[in-house]
């Protein structure tokens, strides 16, 4: 995968440097291959291949928007000569970036195989709601105890006899 420079464009440009770090950031490596499955309407998965690691070995943590996949293979102990090297087994360190209210639902190694569970997690209040709608002389609120109470909207204000 190619690696632009961007170090001509810092010259230039003043309060871009987080954007030149996303961009910086965004170039995915091949290693290890990976998918991103959509399971449900809330429900995501990513699945990455990392045969040869232990669950001592990888780490995830979630920094905000960011996914952070780290493996720290551990140096074997003994006396070995490998006489040709097609395994890649080494450090790695991939990063997803995570849409607004997305969490780690649930992880597990097994065969092989990273299975992260995503879900979108959405608080009620930003949900879509229904607004009921009432005449333009009253209509009724609720408090912040679930009270309902009446409320008058009279265009012209009642003036008192003098």
């Amino acid at each position: 995968m190619r690696s632009f420079d961007y170090s001509p464009l810092y010259r230039s440009t003043v309060g871009f440097d987080h954007l030149f770090d996303m961009l910086d950031n965004g170039v995915r490596s091949d290693w290890p291959p990976y998918n991103i499955e959509k399971v449900g309407e809330n429900d995501y998965r990513i699945l990455m291949a990392i045969a040869g690691y232990g669950p001592e070995e990888v780490q995830l943590t979630q920094h905000g928007p960011d996914l952070v996949v780290t493996g720290q293979k551990q140096p074997e102990q003994g006396d070995r000569h490998i006489l040709h090297q097609g395994l890649a087994i080494g450090n790695f360190r991939q990063v997803f970036k995570l849409a607004d209210h997305v969490k780690v639902a649930r992880a597990a190694l097994e065969n092989g195989l990273l299975s992260v569970d995503l879900v979108r997690e959405v608080p009620e209040e930003l949900k879509p709601r229904r607004i009921a709608i009432g005449s333009a002389e009253n209509f009724t609120v609720a408090d912040d105890a679930g009270r309902k109470k009446q409320i008058s909207l009279d265009t012209e204000p009642q003036r008192k006899a003098a």
